[in-house]
């Protein structure tokens, strides 16, 4: 019986799931077979964590702007100061303000000045 070479395909296959797994420890980077069940959980935990970590920055922004808003007397709360923001139709996200109440804090007291006028004066008597 003659000898069979085989072709390159299943080589350049194995090949391209070992370059996935080559930053694995352990088995996870050597064994074909663990390397593509590891790059299949990996590629999950990447789809899943997107979400998550657009959630999470989110819950991070509210906390500082609550946090600044409640500390220095500017606000009540966090839901009436981004109420009001939206009723005087001053449109600043989430992530801006969080940067504004971390790094300059006297443009955060401009802003809620700004919202805060005359006839909002009855609504909010102690922070003024």
């Amino acid at each position: 019986m003659t000898r069979v070479k085989r072709g390159y395909i299943a080589r350049r296959r194995r090949k391209k799931i070992r370059l996935f797994g080559s930053s694995f420890r352990g088995a996870h980077s050597r064994l074909t077979r663990t390397i593509a069940q590891q790059k299949i959980r990996a590629l999950v935990s990447a789809h899943r964590d997107r979400d998550r970590q657009k959630r999470d920055f989110r819950r991070l922004w509210i906390t500082r702007i609550n946090g600044v808003i409640r500390e220095n007397g500017v606000y009540y709360n966090y839901s009436k100061f981004i109420h009001d923001l939206h009723k005087r139709q001053l449109l600043l996200n989430r992530k801006i303000l969080a940067q504004i109440a971390i790094f300059n804090k006297n443009c955060l007291f401009m802003i809620s000045n700004e919202i805060i006028k005359k006839e909002d004066w009855k609504k909010y008597p102690e922070i003024i």
